[in-house]
Order: C-alpha cells, then sequence, then structure tokens
C-alpha cells in the first residue's frame, strides 16, 4: 500500500475544501474565482509545467499550490469553511479519491497552446527581420 504523507493528505483535502468553497452560495466572488483556479489546476490531471524538468518540475505541488491554498483560505468566512470541510471530509471518506478537474486540463493545455503560438509568432517576427 502506498504511503502518503500527512502533509500530503492535508493539502488534498484543502484542495477538496475548496473545491466546495466555489460552490458555496455564501463564499465571496473572490474566493470561487481564485479558488476555482487554483482548484481546477490542483485536480488537473495534466501539470502546466511537467514533473520531470529538474527542479521546476515538482515546483507547483511543491510551492505555488499549497501557497494558493494557504491564501484563499484566509479569504474564506469561517462558517463558509467550516461547512466545506465537514464536506470534503464526508467526500473523501466515502470516495477514497481525488475528484478529477476537465476544465483544468483544458485551461492546462490551452495556456500551452497559447505560450507556443507565442513563440511561434516571436520566431517567426524574428526571422522575418
Amino acid at each position: 500500500m502506498l504511503h502518503v504523507p500527512e502533509w500530503a493528505r492535508r493539502l488534498l483535502a484543502d484542495v477538496v475544501t475548496l473545491w466546495f468553497c466555489v460552490r458555496h452560495p455564501r463564499s465571496p466572488l473572490i474566493v470561487k474565482i481564485l479558488a476555482g483556479i487554483i482548484v481546477a489546476y490542483a485536480l488537473s490531471p495534466i501539470d502546466l509545467i511537467p514533473d520531470f524538468i529538474p527542479v521546476i518540475g515538482l515546483l507547483d505541488e511543491a510551492v505555488l499550490i499549497p501557497a494558493g491554498v494557504w491564501l484563499v483560505l484566509k479569504f474564506v468566512p469561517p462558517d463558509v469553511l467550516a461547512e466545506c470541510r465537514v464536506q470534503a471530509a464526508t467526500w473523501i471518506g466515502e470516495r477514497k479519491q481525488k475528484p478529477r478537474s476537465r476544465f483544468g486540463a483544458v485551461l492546462v493545455i490551452a495556456t500551452w497552446l497559447a505560450m507556443l503560438s507565442f513563440v511561434s509568432w516571436a520566431a517567426w517576427r524574428w526571422l522575418a527581420s
């Protein structure tokens, strides 16, 4: 059986908590927007920075996602946060897995395509001059 460190379990619980915060009617709009972006990326089956790239490949999992989750959780009203934590714990307890985000995968692919388009355009401009 795979041993998952406690910090990783807590991070997953916090991501799933934010997933419920996005859908909660009393979550502020800024929380819904920021949490939606973080949750979509964290639950995406595709990474923006592939893990095989030394050092920066694990940067998103080790720094960006935890920092984003921590920041957004500070904006969630305490009563909403308590409700969403209970929902997340129940969901994780029943399903034993994390949700997946197709939107996150589409977001990552769109970002890669945009970067590829920009680099292609810049290279074409540079070569044409």
